[in-house]
């Protein structure tokens, strides 16, 4: 490897000059948060479960309605709340928001009504049944104006949407909701990629989707997406049965492999290039990261996502070729990333002599972070660990689960730290972070502590998960209008309630991942109601207003009003940030969490394992860490015929002997 890589100091790639990457950058400003909510308010930690009783008719005033503006201007906004009561002579409707205010909407001649729709579901206007439908305890979307007039009628909703046709449901969480919207996923990347129904040749893909899914001006393939492309079809064929999302997910395997995986037999290791660029039928490999943030290095979260797909692919084929790669890989990170004196794992290292603490890598010298410790578990070490059961994987599990409560909760803050050197003392100077918080990954802590409990429970690790699960509503959700924030100040600037924004209060589709399977787990392993709540909340918001029904897929960002913001990448359905995997995962578990955990309903999976796969020819099938004796295996087929040779309790099938691949489709049930 060092050979090979040692080449590049003089010279990147033939004919690649060096591409300056903005990094995350963004407008230096300081958007004003909405009213803040805390204690003072009496809402602190408000959910589902716990709303304020309806009332028959909109109030004129109370100490909690909406206060009227005082800023002399109109502005468009978004309202999510439950209906408390409704006037129809007036068309006035009061909505109880999870900050706990009651604000009133008027229904104007212009007002449009519509239910929430899945991927692919035609629209479905509610307009002309308001009167039916505007019933309290129905939880709704209202977006409209509002004007500087005074009292409780200056909001006008122009536009309505129902979560479902019920008082009490919500339609995603129908026992299909996210299978279906898996498979429109699958059929969208498919498409973009490589035609509907033309043959799948990875020479073709691109890592650059434009809104629609036609192909950008683009020529490099980086590793990472392919992989969570792979990952995604993987899911959707566990979850739909399909074999052409089966056929993506082999044939991007074995592109990874060709193209992007390099075996170094000194070291005994495997690495993954940052991917290759296809110019006129000529592959040049780019060895180490081009992106402004990792440049000219090899970071861990590459190397780690790098194992997302074919893990996942793994999962359902047992390909031996695929599981040494995974142990090539897993090698490198214990001899090159991995600090053996005070645990954990480093962030970069160099390409020349692959160490951490090279002066090359500059502010990531010694450097340890979330992603090179805590994204392990979510991105393919808890999928590894359900393929095979091997305790080593537990092992690994709980070192790095261990060294998050450890070191990322601190005393200043609500919010977990992220970045430490290399003596895990904080590092509050790093580039664009400095001493700020991603709201997604203090949700993805909270999700994968839980998600831990079911392997290695430890009471240290639910105590953090609810802590966080708790705390923050209040700090990273935006309880006027639904969903979640990205990224604010840890701490408060003196005289201030609210953590301010970094950049902007936009919302993106991975941190609405995170919130919904955090609260969708901590619902089913708690029984506490305000969980529940928020999942439905997350739910709802995600499903209102980031599919997109023109083009399909799901935006990147929308605004705080669930417009989506379709400017400079963040228009994009393909991108370094952006593959099928986060809306893929999510529908993935949410279908697990929902139909085994919450709704107690049982759930089929296939598996296509092959003829060598998997060792002593054993099948694991638990869709995710599920907590003992929760969920029973209650039958299986083989290639559409019944078979008996399973343990319906450790949730295996002993797969026959066979000179061929067998479809296994198993059936899991609550207990």
């Amino acid at each position: 490897m060092i050979e090979l890589i040692a080449a590049r100091r003089g010279r990147r790639t033939a004919g690649a000059p060096r591409r300056v990457v903005p990094r995350r950058a963004a407008p230096r400003h300081l958007p004003v948060r909405h009213e803040p909510v805390g204690k003072e308010s009496g809402t602190e930690n408000r959910g589902e479960g716990d709303r304020r009783p309806a009332v028959p008719s909109p109030r004129a005033a109370s100490g909690d309605t909406e206060p009227a503006l005082r800023g002399g201007y109109t502005y468009s906004d978004l309202v999510a709340g439950v209906i408390t009561g409704y006037d129809a002579e007036q068309g006035l409707v009061d909505l109880r928001t999870a900050e706990g205010r009651t604000v009133t909407a008027r229904l104007t001649s212009t007002t449009s009504a519509e239910f929430l729709r899945n991927l692919g579901d035609p629209y479905l206007d509610a307009s002309g049944h308001l009167r039916e439908l505007l019933t309290p305890g129905r939880r709704l979307f209202a977006h409209g104006i509002f004007y500087p007039d005074g009292g409780p009628a200056s909001f006008d909703a122009k536009r309505l949407v129902f979560v479902g046709r019920r008082p009490d449901e919500h339609v995603f969480e129908q026992p299909d909701w996210w299978v279906r919207q898996i498979r429109e996923l699958g059929r969208f990347y498919r498409r973009a990629q490589f035609g509907d129904e033309g043959p799948v040749d990875f020479a073709d893909y691109r890592t650059v989707l434009r809104l629609g899914g036609d192909k950008a001006d683009h020529h490099v393939q980086e590793t990472d997406t392919i992989s969570r492309l792979v990952y995604g079809m993987s899911s959707a064929y566990m979850l739909t049965g399909d074999e052409d999302f089966l056929e993506v997910a082999e044939r991007g395997t074995a592109y990874l492999r060709e193209h992007m995986r390099f075996v170094d037999p000194d070291e005994d290791v495997v690495y993954w290039y940052h991917g290759v660029d296809v110019r006129d039928g000529v592959e040049h490999k780019l060895f180490t990261s081009e992106f402004g943030d990792d440049y000219d290095a090899i970071p861990m979260y590459e190397q780690i996502y790098a194992l997302a797909g074919p893990t996942q692919f793994f999962r359902v084929t047992g390909d031996p070729e695929v599981a040494a790669d995974i142990d090539g890989t897993l090698r490198l990170f214990r001899k090159f990333f991995r600090d053996p004196d005070r645990g954990g794992y480093y962030s970069h290292i160099d390409p020349i002599l692959l160490s951490p603490h090279h002066e090359s890598l500059g502010p990531n010298r010694s450097r340890k972070n979330w992603n090179s410790v805590g994204d392990h578990a979510p991105a393919y070490l808890i999928n590894l660990f359900l393929g095979t059961g091997d305790e080593r994987h537990a092992d690994m599990l709980e070192e790095t689960f261990d060294l998050i409560v450890r070191h990322m909760p601190r005393e200043d803050s609500p919010f977990v730290q992220e970045r430490f050197h290399g003596d895990w003392s904080p590092d509050r100077t790093w580039d664009w972070q400095q001493d700020r918080a991603v709201v997604g990954h203090n949700l993805k802590i909270s999700w994968n502590l839980m998600r831990m409990m079911s392997i290695r429970p430890k009471d240290r690790y639910r105590e953090l998960a609810e802590r966080i699960g708790h705390r923050m509503p209040e700090l990273g959700a935006d309880l006027r209008r639904g969903g979640w924030y990205d990224v604010v100040e840890r701490s408060l600037e003196p005289g201030r309630r609210v953590h301010r924004f970094v950049w902007h209060d936009r919302k993106a589709w991975w941190q609405q991942e995170q919130a919904i399977l955090a609260y969708q787990i901590l619902a089913a392993l708690t029984g506490q109601e305000e969980f529940r709540g928020r999942a439905r909340e997350a739910a709802a918001f995600y499903n209102a207003f980031f599919l997109d029904h023109d083009e399909g897929g799901v935006y990147f960002n929308v605004l705080a009003d669930g417009t989506p913001y379709l400017v400079g990448t963040e228009r994009l359905k393909g991108s370094h940030s952006m593959s099928m995997c986060h809306a893929a995962e999510l529908c993935f578990l949410a279908t697990v969490y929902q139909r085994l955990l919450l709704d107690r309903e049982p759930l089929s999976l296939w598996f296509r394992p092959c003829p060598d796969g998997f060792p002593d020819r054993v099948l694991r099938v638990a869709p995710d860490a599920l907590p003992p004796g929760m969920v029973r295996l209650d039958w299986v087929e083989v290639d559409g015929r019944p078979y008996s040779a399973f343990d319906p309790e450790g949730l295996t099938v002993k797969l026959p002997d066979s000179e061929r691949p067998v479809t296994v489709r198993a059936h899991l049930a609550p207990r």
